[in-house]
């Protein structure tokens, strides 16, 4: 099953989440808060959120979130959609002694090389990134993975179209990235076990079938 979400017009992201922001008293230098991905304990207040559990993913214009789950309602794929371009979100266990995004990212290289993928490292906003063509039966996809280590969290980003190439691209995508909370329970699991998300419970009125949503392809390898 498919839910799908969008965000028409009026969007805020984390940055101008103060209702108070529009205040002419307020003062000019106010600091704003930095970007995410945030913990959850981080998180900056008055934000329009969808919650799916472990990612909670910001309100923003022209955002489509697709959430595709099994029969029983286990979210397998989150996707968020602006235009012609993707964003595949996945989130994971991490150690409390170091981030494991550049041992995961050198095995994702690997697997690409193996498939016959052309991959390179390329230095991005959150550190090094990790730039690909993959083989489809359309012929080469871009993609574009990134990584953010959080405390005991990983999250996984797979941008797809010209934002897989040119990140400016990215536009709403990247705001969804920056403003998104990672909530990671204290429940201890195994270091890049996915950590658990559910349908938001608006996903009854608009589950359709799986097919109407064309899900963003990645390489076999996952975190």
């Amino acid at each position: 099953m498919i839910f799908s979400r969008k965000r028409a017009g009026g969007g805020r992201h984390s940055r101008d989440e103060r209702p108070e922001a529009q205040d002419a008293h307020e003062p000019t230098d106010a600091v704003m808060p930095a970007p995410g991905p945030y913990d959850v304990s981080e998180a900056p207040a008055g934000v329009q959120r969808l919650d799916l559990g472990s990612l909670q993913i910001p309100a923003v214009a022209d955002v489509e979130v697709r959430v595709q789950a099994d029969p029983q309602g286990v979210v397998q794929q989150v996707v968020l959609v602006h235009g012609q371009n993707a964003l595949q979100l996945g989130v994971f266990a991490a150690p409390r002694s170091a981030g494991i995004w550049d041992e995961v990212r050198e095995e994702i290289r690997q697997s690409l090389s193996n498939d016959g993928a052309a991959a390179e490292e390329v230095t991005g906003v959150y550190g090094v990134e990790l730039r690909a063509q993959v083989p489809t039966q359309d012929g080469r996809t871009n993609l574009r993975f990134v990584g953010i280590d959080g405390p005991r969290w990983m999250v996984r980003g797979v941008y797809q179209g010209m934002a897989a190439t040119d990140p400016d691209a990215a536009g709403p995508l990247t705001m969804c990235l920056e403003g998104l909370v990672v909530d990671r329970g204290q429940d201890a699991r195994p270091v890049r076990e996915p950590l658990p998300l559910r349908l938001p419970r608006e996903a009854a009125e608009q589950v359709r079938p799986a097919g109407d949503v064309p899900a963003a392809g990645e390489p076999a390898q996952e975190a």
